[in-house]
C-alpha cells in the first residue's frame, strides 16, 4: 500500500547553505560539537576534522544517519529535498493549493444552488 508524504520545510535552505556539508556543520555546531561527538562516539577533534572537509577524515554516510537519528535534526534532509526536488515539490504544492481553492469554490456554489427549506410557521 503506497502512502503519501507531506513535507513542510522552511524556505530558503538552498540559499542559506552552499552544500549539504555546510548545512550539517551548522546543525552540529548549533547542538554543540562535543554533544554531537558524544552521540556519534567520536572524539570532538576528529569530528571537527571530518566536518571541515579538508582532511583525510571524512564524515561517513553511517555518521550522517546516526546524526539524524540522535539529533532528530531533519534540516539536512530538507536541504536535499529542496535542492534536488525543489521545483517538483513547489509545483505540486501550488497545484494542491489551487485544487483546494477550487474545491472550496465548488462547495460554495453547491451551497448557493441547493434548494432552501421553507420556514416553518
Amino acid at each position: 500500500m503506497a502512502s503519501q508524504l507531506t513535507l513542510e520545510f522552511e524556505p530558503g535552505l538552498t540559499d542559506r547553505y552552499h552544500d549539504l556539508r555546510e548545512c550539517l556543520v551548522a546543525g552540529v555546531y548549533q547542538r554543540g560539537l562535543t554533544n554531537v561527538a558524544y552521540d556519534l562516539a567520536k572524539a570532538p577533534g576528529n569530528l571537527s576534522r571530518e566536518l571541515a572537509g579538508d582532511s583525510d577524515r571524512h564524515f561517513s554516510v553511517e555518521s550522517f544517519e546516526r546524526y539524524i537519528q540522535t539529533s532528530r535534526d531533519l534540516t539536512p534532509i530538507y536541504y536535499l529535498i529542496a535542492r534536488y526536488m525543489g521545483d517538483q515539490a513547489t509545483a505540486e504544492a501550488a497545484t494542491m493549493k489551487r485544487v483546494e481553492g477550487l474545491l472550496a469554490e465548488v462547495a460554495t456554489l453547491v451551497a448557493q444552488t441547493a434548494p432552501k427549506k421553507a420556514a416553518k410557521r
